[in-house]
């Protein structure tokens, strides 16, 4: 959970993905201009039960700290049990995901000045100099553990146009570097007439806004990462040297029981074609442990996979049930042994990541500054900057340590 606060009295509650905490800071917006006075926005996931009771709980909490406050609570689990949540002595309001980014929605408090079709800039967030920019929403993929294709429907590409707008906005506020988002971003283009790809997109950004000094991707599906892709990583330096892909696991079996697309060698491959292509690519990935079905063999595999594809950036989720899904009518593991599984997988992301940055002292990269003298290098690695410098600044750093969890270096220009 990230919380939020600001000075007009909009406090902002941000569950479960990157996407999420992109639209609480275009809620945060709304709320403000809405003179809707004190009030906490409960951006909800619903990717797990313990996600939906994590949300709850937090309501509750809210109400605690913010006695006098409106609490509105929206998001995916509020997309799939409205009622639940509207229930909740608690709760004053509950917003559909269909509507939440909707200036209507937050109607009749708006101030005359806020008309319809008004869309909230969202330009950094968590004290970052990184702009975001959503490309797309939803997922037509069918999971076996995920209820987000529920909660958010089919995927939908945003238009071109509205793209390089937003881009250019964050550009002319003085953002160097912009993050591409969505929840299935990989699939940009497929539902546009006519259809075209994420390279495509990527291409058209970097080729129609110069003033952007370096742009990323979010979570990547392995089994869409194009040829053309793969080439811009190659032949555009702007296009920062780092993905995070969606793995899930390292075993066929378990793979095959969760409906992905990909295989083990699949992305075996990939990570090889990446680093081919740009020798000083970071590789992420999301991995759930204790999947139903999951045995110790099966679990082995995927603490393989990380060793050998050199998987820097793990996010690991135990398995948790979500009722709707597939998955949660499979013969479970032990809720004991998913824990043990995730904490074994996350010390071993630990590990990895932690060669990989020792293998950067000595080495110059090139990094935007952010609160606290902090940024990240190309690759995404963290970076804590001894001197002083105004934010927002790309300067180039020597690496000349890595302390707790973090390379340290000075500037050099």
């Amino acid at each position: 959970m990230k919380k939020q606060k600001t000075p007009g009295g909009v406090h902002v509650l941000t569950f479960g993905c990157r996407l999420n905490t992109y639209e609480s800071e275009a809620m945060r917006q709304l709320a403000e201009k809405s003179g809707m006075g004190e009030v906490v926005i409960v951006n909800s996931c619903s990717v797990t039960a313990e996600a939906e009771r994590q949300v709850r709980q937090g309501i509750r909490k809210a109400r605690r700290e913010y006695p006098e406050a409106r609490i509105v609570v929206t998001g995916c689990a509020a997309e799939l049990a409205p009622g639940r949540f509207a229930a909740m002595p608690e709760v004053d309001r509950v917003i559909g995901n269909a509507r939440k980014l909707d200036v209507a929605a937050w109607q009749p408090v708006f101030h005359e000045e806020v008309v319809s079709g008004y869309k909230p800039l969202v330009v950094g967030m968590e004290g970052r100099r990184r702009a975001f920019v959503q490309v797309q929403e939803g997922c037509d993929h069918r999971c076996t553990y995920c209820i987000v294709p529920m909660a958010r429907g089919k995927s939908r590409s945003f238009p071109v146009s509205e793209i390089l707008r937003e881009m250019q906005a964050v550009v002319g506020k003085g953002f160097l570097e912009v993050v591409l988002t969505g929840v299935d971003i990989a699939s940009w283009g497929q539902d546009l007439l006519p259809s075209r790809d994420l390279a495509a997109l990527v291409k058209t950004i970097l080729a129609e806004i110069p003033g952007i000094a370096r742009l990323r991707l979010s979570s990547l599906d392995p089994m869409a990462v194009s040829p053309e892709l793969e080439a811009l990583f190659m032949s555009e330096e702007r296009l920062m040297p780092h993905v995070h892909l969606s793995i899930q696991s390292g075993d066929d079996m378990v793979l095959a029981r969760m409906m992905r697309r990909h295989r083990r060698t699949d992305v075996l491959k990939l990570c090889q074609r990446l680093r081919a292509v740009r020798p000083d690519m970071a590789i992420g990935a999301d991995l759930i442990a204790g999947f139903p079905t999951e045995t110790d063999e099966m679990f082995e595999n995927t603490l393989d996979l990380v060793k050998e594809a050199g998987l820097e950036f793990l996010h690991v989720f135990p398995y948790s049930e979500r009722p709707g899904t597939p998955a949660a009518r499979m013969p479970q593991v032990e809720k004991a042994v998913r824990r043990a599984r995730a904490a074994r997988l996350r010390a071993l992301g630990m590990d990895v990541h932690a060669r990989a940055m020792a293998r950067m002292i000595g080495r110059e990269v090139m990094v935007i500054v952010e609160a606290g003298m902090r940024g990240h290098a190309e690759n995404f690695m963290p970076v804590r900057i001894h001197g002083e410098c105004e934010l927002g600044r790309l300067v180039r750093v020597r690496i000349e340590a890595v302390h707790e969890g973090m390379a340290e270096g000075r500037m050099t220009s």
